[in-house]
């Protein structure tokens, strides 16, 4: 069979990326009318009094956490660039983070092309060279991310427990008797894994052939190289300490937000955690985490005995902020930038 022409291809891959970004933004619209629909007018009415009532000087304060949690990921960015011979000026870098997160509202991903095409323009940085620290940057911080998920299983085990037996376990036992729900999980997951080995082992060679096996082996290859590229960085104990600091400052712009709310103003560091782990994931599924991510919260602060009002109104708002952030900062970094001359951006150099 004939391969498409050239100038097909191009328009296909645009189309999905259109298609993608429609089917994530519209899932996150259902989302939205899923968690109001059936709220009662007085529900509503509570929501709406949250908003009014809230604590907005602790808004400002996770503002300002935000900006420096992306200034630290500005510096972090330029460290990858020192061992290529490279050395970026810190308010591109910084222009270029922002734009990236600014484009990614628009389309996701698009973000990681935007500042690698703004460092090649104002830096004279390969686009390729710049686009692989990115992807390295990824790796680094989807491991942080994991981290974060053990440590919150760890810590918030018996909050999540209890929620299993009081909400969850009582419905199971309805549908498949008095067996306790970690072994109906035990046997689902190993059930699961062991038809997932058996049929890729059937159809191994099959199943090299397809883009999307390609994709998840690159990503692997990909995540590991970026480790390795590690041990190339200068001073790596300030680049780990940059890292960690770009997290704790992201659960800190939450974690902040909590205290909008005298319901929410005692809760634990631990369910900070949860709602920053959780709410991750929304903002990883639907562009900008609209709708999942406030709905996540709210279920998140439900496990610690938040009212459902009171949660959806701290997640739109803690969503508000970032996004609000990046609209204002991303876009003054567009305007900045225009100012901007060119830069060869090699090291030693003005």
């Amino acid at each position: 069979m004939p391969s498409p022409p050239d100038d097909v291809k191009p328009f296909k891959a645009g189309f999905l990326t259109i298609l993608k970004f429609v089917f994530f933004l519209g899932l996150g619209i259902l989302i939205i009318w899923l968690s109001l629909k059936d709220l009662t007018e007085e529900e509503r009415h509570e929501i709406v009094k949250a908003f009014r009532t809230a604590n907005y000087n602790w808004v400002i304060l996770a503002l300002m956490l935000g900006i420096f949690s992306h200034i630290l990921r500005a510096l972090r960015w330029m460290m990858f660039m020192g061992p290529m011979g490279y050395k970026p000026r810190f308010k591109n870098s910084f222009y270029a983070v922002m734009i990236g997160y600014l484009a990614n509202l628009a389309f996701p991903r698009l973000g990681e092309v935007t500042r690698c095409g703004i460092l090649a323009k104002y830096e004279k940085i390969p686009f390729n060279r710049s686009l692989g620290t990115v992807i390295t940057e990824r790796a680094i911080d989807m491991l942080i991310f994991f981290m974060l998920f053990i440590l919150m299983i760890v810590t918030q085990l018996g909050t999540i427990r209890e929620y299993l037996d009081e909400t969850i376990y009582p419905k199971l036992v309805e549908k498949f008797g008095a067996i306790h729900y970690s072994r109906i999980l035990l046997i689902a997951a190993g059930s699961f894994v062991t038809i997932l080995a058996i049929l890729f082992w059937i159809f191994r060679r099959r199943l090299r052939k397809f883009k999307l096996y390609q994709q998840i082996k690159n990503l692997v290859i990909g995540f590991w190289e970026g480790l390795k590229s590690l041990t190339q960085i200068k001073r790596p104990w300030i680049f780990i300490l940059y890292s960690f600091s770009i997290w704790s400052l992201y659960f800190l712009m939450l974690y902040v937000c909590f205290f909008c709310f005298p319901e929410t103003s005692d809760l634990s560091l631990g369910a900070g955690l949860s709602a920053l782990v959780l709410g991750s994931i929304g903002i990883m599924i639907t562009p900008g985490g609209i709708g999942l991510y406030p709905a996540l919260i709210q279920e998140t602060l439900k496990l610690y005995g938040i009212a459902l009002v009171t949660g959806l109104a701290l997640g739109w708002i803690a969503w508000t902020t970032q996004t609000l952030m990046v609209l204002l900062v991303g876009g003054l970094s567009l305007i900045l930038l225009s100012f901007n001359k060119t830069h060869h951006g090699k090291s030693g150099t003005d």
